[in-house]
């Protein structure tokens, strides 16, 4: 602010200001608060000063206003102008930032929906999370919904299931935020802390013996169970197993598979301790290309107008068998984490996935360990079980098993 101004400013508020002058430096004050502003103060300061008195509003002897009246007067209407003003600056910027805020709002949410719907971005993210948890969690499953929100965010969440008996049971919830193409990391809020934690399995010797100490603790657990539950089992292997043969000698038992734990090399294992499990379901983690559409169907609903249907159907896989295109979708999950690996990253923690690819596809897929699921004596007659090194126990339910 110039000084000039500043002097306007000052014989304004005097009152000493020319009529032509002032109606200008009016019309600028409607404008500029920070010109209002500095006036209050001035205006203020000569108040404190003493230079508006009580004797302002006196009248002479002859009955006639007396000039400090008219002062007074003229003040109190340089006064409202300056609040009218103000007021009407605070009124037209905060207008100004709310519209420029609801415009940036819709600009943003078109965006937002636009990015996550480009190329099934959306629906990459969530199956690359979805698959992820599914081969390094066993027994555990998230059906995961998105949800875009405003300015370039999507939340992922569902809940994590587990099969035990012929039951899925809720162990937790699953959330995942996103910002465009950066994910935070997965939050896991589990019901039971001990569902976090995981089971230990065993790699087989080299000379196909059991490794892994004495479980006959839980045995015992398991054999204190009441006989009308079901419960969930990690089985440890005696040696290493093509998904069929495993297939096969699961058959006759009256149990439910639900997870497979792959050889993936040395990665897989720390002093024959598999630390960071790395496996496939049961059921095949299919996706939108692995689908089979059935025959269209059209429905014309006006003149120009017709709906169009159809039905996607899955390969077909033998309860108990197989092998070759279950252990074909397990490589093939892995490499679609591959290729966004620090998404897949973000949700779960995999050891040298790229070396376990590799080792995967230059010596086939091999199983260390199962986990299966069924009535508690069914389970005790795997003690028995040659091919069984070692067991633990997990989740335990009332009955829920359909013979």
């Amino acid at each position: 602010m110039s000084e000039e101004f500043k002097e306007k400013l000052r014989q304004y508020s005097e009152g000493t200001l020319p009529e032509e002058e002032r109606e200008e430096l009016e019309s600028e004050l409607a404008k500029l608060e920070a010109y209002q502003l500095y006036l209050e103060e001035q205006m203020e300061r000569e108040e404190q000063d003493g230079q508006v008195t009580g004797s302002w509003t006196k009248t002479d002897p002859q009955g006639s206003a007396a000039p400090g009246f008219k002062k007074a007067k003229k003040k109190r209407r340089e006064k409202s102008i300056i609040r009218r003003g103000k007021w009407k600056a605070r009124i037209n910027n905060t207008l100004t930032v709310f519209s420029a805020f609801l415009i940036f709002t819709v600009i943003s949410s078109i965006i937002t929906v636009v990015f996550y719907n480009t190329g099934d971005r959306g629906d990459t993210y969530r199956d690359v999370v979805e698959s992820a948890i599914a081969v390094t969690r066993p027994n555990t499953t998230v059906r995961l919904s998105s949800d875009a929100h405003y300015f370039f965010r999507m939340e992922l969440s569902g809940n994590m299931l587990k099969q035990v008996g012929s039951e899925s049971i809720q162990v937790g919830n699953y959330s995942q935020n996103f910002l465009l193409g950066l994910a935070n990391n997965g939050i896991y809020n589990w019901m039971d802390e001990r569902n976090g934690s995981g089971k230990v399995f065993y790699y087989p010797s080299a000379k196909g013996g059991a490794v892994g100490g004495d479980d006959n603790d839980q045995w015992k657990r398991l054999a204190k169970l009441p006989e009308g539950t079901v419960a969930e089992a990690y089985l440890s292997l005696g040696h290493l197993y093509t998904t069929d043969e495993l297939l096969k000698q699961l058959e006759p038992l009256n149990l439910q598979p639900v997870w497979f734990g792959a050889d993936t090399g040395p990665s897989t294992r720390n002093d024959d301790v598999v630390v960071y499990p790395l496996g496939f379901p049961y059921y095949p983690i299919w996706y939108k290309d692995d689908m089979k559409r059935s025959e269209v169907t059209k429905e014309k609903t006006g003149w120009f107008s017709s709906v169009s249907s159809y039905s996607s159907v899955s390969p077909s896989v033998e309860a108990y068998g197989s092998g070759e295109l279950r252990d074909a979708n397990f490589i093939k999950t892995l490499k679609l984490l591959q290729q966004h690996q620090t998404l897949a990253g973000k949700a779960v923690y995999i050891e040298q996935l790229d070396t376990s690819v590799a080792y995967l596809e230059q010596n086939g897929v091999k199983l260390y360990g199962a986990v299966v699921t069924g009535p508690v004596k069914e389970l005790l007659k795997l003690r028995e079980a040659s091919w069984v090194s070692h067991l633990q126990v997990g989740e335990v339910r009332l009955w829920n098993w359909t013979e």
